[in-house]
C-alpha cells in the first residue's frame, strides 16, 4: 500500500502516479453520495481458484506472461469469474482490495443498467423526447432527441471530449461536475446548468455514434427526476442491494448535490466483477431478475451498424456495434464491454461465462494499445477457461 502523495489536489489528482492512490481514496478528494448495500444480503463469490500468472498470452511486442502484461498495462487490480466463480484475483502492490476504485466511465455501462429497470417498472420510455422529462432542456441540444439518443451516445452534440487540452470547454465541464478547481471568484455553472447549456452541431440526432461524456450526466438527471429519488439512492435500492453486493460504494456529486453518473461511480473489485456478472445471470441472491432479460438480450444484440460505422470509435470494434451505453466487438463469441479512462475494463464473454473486471491507473487518459492488447488477452483467457 502507497501513502497519500505529498500536494494532492484537483489539479493533479488524475496524474500518474498519483492516481495510484487517489483513485482508491476519491472520496477524500470529491464530495461523494453513498450507495449503500445490504448487510443482510451481501456474501462472498463461490470460489474455484486458478493460476493464471505464468499463462503465456499476445502482450504489446510479443508473448508474455499474464502477470508481465498486467503491470506493463499499469494494472491495480484484475478478478475473474468464470460460471459465476472466482477463478482469479490479482492485485498490484499499492492495490487494496478493500477499497472502491473509480469506475470512470464504467459508471455509463452501469447507469444504462439502471435506466432498463425503471423502463421495465414503467418510470421512463426511452422512445420519448428527453424534453418529456426534462423541460428545462427545451432550449439546448437535448431539446429535440430521445432517452435513446442518450443511451446509444447518437446526440449530435457540438462539444469536444478532450481530456488533455488544458483550455477546452472540456475543463468547464469537469469543473461544473467537482472534478476540477473552481475559481472562487468566478466558479461558473455547476453541472445541472453546464447541462443546459450545450447546444447541437450542423448533424441530426442518431445519425452517427459520437461520444460525449455529458449525455450520461443527463441520462442520470433524467432518472433521478422521473423517480424522485437521488440516483445513489436508486443504484443502492435497485442494483446493490438485490445483486448481494458485499461492500458499500459511491457516487461523486457536484456542489449541488448531483451525482456524476458518466464517470463517478466508484467499487471494491469484487462488487465490480458482480455488475458484470449481471449481464450473464441477472438474478440476485434470492433468485429475483433485477435486470430485465429483454434489455440485456437486446444491450448484447441491437444497435445501429450505420451509426457505428460513420462514428468516432469505429476503429475500436470495426465488426461491432454500441447498445445502452455497452461495446459489442463483433466476435466470434458475441462479448461486449465497458471502459473508463486510464485503463478501467469490464469485459463480458456469454459464449464462456466470463466476466473479467480490471482497474487501473495508467498515465494516459486514453490509449488503445493498452485497451486493445489487454482486450485481446481476455479473449485468449476465456477461451482458455472455456
Amino acid at each position: 500500500m502507497i501513502d497519500r502523495p505529498d500536494n494532492l489536489g484537483l489539479d493533479n489528482w488524475r496524474e500518474h502516479p498519483n492516481n495510484q492512490w487517489s483513485f482508491q481514496h476519491v472520496r477524500q478528494l470529491i464530495p461523494t453520495a453513498g450507495i449503500r448495500c445490504s448487510r443482510k444480503t451481501g456474501s462472498g463469490l463461490a470460489d474455484n481458484r486458478q493460476d493464471f500468472q505464468a499463462e503465456t498470452v499476445s502482450g504489446p511486442t510479443g508473448n508474455c506472461t499474464f502477470t508481465q502484461l498486467l503491470e506493463w498495462a499499469k494494472t491495480d487490480g484484475l478478478m475473474i469469474l468464470h460460471h459465476g466463480k472466482t477463478v482469479y484475483e490479482w492485485a498490484a502492490p499499492h492495490f487494496d482490495t478493500r477499497n472502491p476504485h473509480i469506475l470512470f466511465s464504467v459508471s455509463k455501462s452501469i447507469t444504462a443498467m439502471l435506466a432498463g429497470i425503471l423502463e421495465n417498472q414503467g418510470v421512463i420510455d426511452s422512445r420519448h423526447p428527453v424534453v418529456r422529462y426534462l423541460p428545462e432542456t427545451r432550449n439546448s441540444v437535448y431539446g429535440n432527441c430521445t432517452l435513446r439518443h442518450l443511451l446509444d451516445m447518437s446526440v449530435a452534440l457540438d462539444f469536444e471530449e478532450n481530456y488533455t487540452d488544458k483550455k477546452s470547454e472540456y475543463i468547464q465541464y469537469r469543473i461544473a461536475t467537482g472534478w476540477n478547481p473552481v475559481n472562487q471568484e468566478n466558479p461558473g455553472p455547476a453541472l445541472e446548468e453546464f447541462l443546459y447549456s450545450l447546444k447541437q452541431s450542423d448533424d441530426e440526432h442518431g445519425h452517427a455514434f459520437l461520444y460525449r461524456s455529458p449525455n450520461t450526466d443527463l441520462l442520470g438527471l433524467v432518472l433521478e427526476r422521473t423517480a424522485g429519488t437521488p440516483i445513489a439512492e436508486l443504484f443502492s435500492k435497485l442494483i446493490w442491494q438485490p445483486m448481494g453486493a458485499q461492500s458499500d460504494g459511491y457516487i461523486t456529486v457536484d456542489r449541488c448535490g448531483l451525482g456524476r453518473t458518466a464517470g463517478g461511480i466508484c467499487v471494491t473489485l469484487p462488487d465490480f466483477a458482480r455488475l458484470g456478472y449481471l449481464m450473464l445471470d441477472n438474478c440476485g441472491p434470492g433468485g429475483d431478475e433485477i435486470v430485465p432479460s429483454c434489455w440485456i438480450e437486446e444491450t448484447f444484440n441491437n444497435g445501429d451498424k450505420e451509426a457505428w460505422d460513420r462514428g468516432n470509435y469505429v476503429h475500436r470494434a470495426p465488426r461491432g456495434k454500441y447498445r445502452n451505453k455497452w461495446y459489442q466487438s463483433g466476435d466470434e463469441d458475441g462479448s461486449i464491454n465497458a471502459r473508463g479512462i486510464h485503463g478501467q475494463h469490464l469485459y463480458i464473454n456469454p459464449t464462456r461465462s466470463v466476466v473479467i473486471a480490471r482497474f487501473a491507473s495508467h498515465a494516459d487518459p486514453l490509449n488503445d494499445q493498452v485497451s486493445n492488447v489487454c482486450f485481446g488477452a481476455f479473449d485468449q483467457i476465456a477461451k482458455m477457461l472455456g
